[in-house]
């Protein structure tokens, strides 16, 4: 019997929130079983929604606030003060996510995380004492250089003048001048969430991996790849870091880089969801379902790489849960991810991306019905041991 169901999905991209795709499966759930008892755990990787999810999760509350978006210009923002008080969160899709990109000035050579900066420091101004910068969901590839300007370095060319903001400068880059940075981030412990997977440089460097998904040319990508390497080198030199390699340390690529530019500030860089799913109680929650669902965007190659279905799969075969997957696409590997049990699409037929992105809410909930009356008629129908003296599989996909 399926008595208690967790709920437990990403956001799907620039269509619907953790929170909101919790809410579509769950009415999926409540179709084929009314009675059942469903825990909802809408869960963050660092990307959208990651503020609000652990201000609700700790008793915190949210600081609204205007900053630079991603393209230059102003737009309304908010970091989270959580529950204790002691620590501020930064989420950088809120200020340069790929969400506040329109898609007709999708340049990552252009776009910025000076905002992420901006919003440090606001963090800064109410005296926590440790910030935690959640990476995901970004519409920028600049290795965090925005983030260090509005911090107070100056980069400067080889004439000394400073760079214009955006990744397509730092090919240009010559010199860091560190000595304007903001005094008080040497009294705060600064922790960067992010995917461990995501290397600033190299052929799985975070240009040609993301680049592409952010708008870049092929020229453009050799480009920032080659900007990237040279910040590295300029940020090693000149804010004399040791004892982390920024080109190729787990996590540096994280947001277009920026975890390279915060690691050279003396950020750790950690497992984001180390750092994030301890708030959520997950493991306890997972360890009383008899079923789990979990959901993202895309399902695929990419999605045991740091993604949340392979994270909370891995989590709940430690308790013997079984787990499906719903997607708005199945890509290559997708039947793969391990700990997964069964993988289900939710498009019901071909259709147009903007119109799967509006109605992504009613085809999850429908697809979550579609599949839930599959597994209950998987568990009437007889199994048997043997099939042509060969063991049936345990699963169908």
């Amino acid at each position: 019997m399926l008595n208690r169901v967790v709920v437990a999905p990403s956001g799907f991209k620039e269509s619907l929130s953790a929170q909101a795709a919790a809410d579509a499966i769950a009415a999926g759930v409540r179709r084929v079983l009314p009675d059942a008892e469903i825990d909802r755990i809408p869960l963050v990787d660092g990307g959208e929604g990651t503020a609000t999810a652990l201000a609700a999760a700790t008793g915190g509350r949210l600081v609204a606030l205007a900053a630079t978006g991603p393209v230059g210009e102003p737009v309304g923002t908010h970091f989270a003060l959580l529950g204790a008080g002691d620590t501020a969160v930064v989420e950088m899709a809120a200020v340069a996510g790929l969400a506040l990109v329109p898609r007709s000035l999708r340049d990552p050579g252009a776009t910025t995380t000076y905002g992420v900066g901006e919003l440090i420091r606001a963090a800064l101004d109410t005296g926590v004492r440790r910030i935690l910068v959640g990476c995901g969901d970004s519409g920028t590839s600049d290795g965090g250089a925005g983030a260090l300007q509005a911090l107070g370095a100056r980069l400067l060319d080889a004439d000394g003048f400073e760079l214009p903001r955006g990744g397509r400068e730092l090919v240009r880059l010559a010199r860091i001048d560190p000595s304007g940075l903001d005094a008080r981030l040497a009294d705060v412990e600064l922790l960067v969430a992010c995917n461990p997977y995501n290397v600033l440089c190299g052929e799985r460097g975070v240009a040609r991996v993301f680049g592409p998904q952010k708008g870049a040319t092929p020229a453009q990508v050799e480009q920032l790849s080659y900007g990237l390497e040279n910040w590295a080198r300029v940020l090693t030199r000149d804010l004399r870091v040791t004892g982390t390699d920024l080109c190729h340390g787990p996590g540096t690529g994280a947001s277009g880089g920026l975890g390279s530019g915060l690691a050279a500030l003396g950020a750790r860089l950690l497992p984001r969801f180390d750092v994030l799913l301890d708030h959520l109680d997950l493991d306890a929650r997972l360890a009383r379902a008899d079923l789990v669902l979990t959901a993202e965007g895309a399902l695929d190659r990419q999605t045991p790489r740091g993604k949340v279905p392979a994270e909370v799969a891995r989590r709940a075969k430690l308790h013997g849960r079984p787990v499906l997957a719903l997607a708005g696409t199945l890509g290559e590997g997708a039947h793969d991810v391990p700990g997964v049990d069964a993988c289900h699409g939710i498009l019901p037929a071909p259709m147009a991306l903007a119109e799967a992105l509006v109605r992504a809410a009613e085809l999850l909930t429908d697809a979550t019905e579609r599949a839930l009356r599959m597994v209950l008629l998987g568990a009437r129908l007889p199994v048997h041991a043997e099939v042509s003296g060969t063991q049936r599989p345990s699963s169908v996909r």
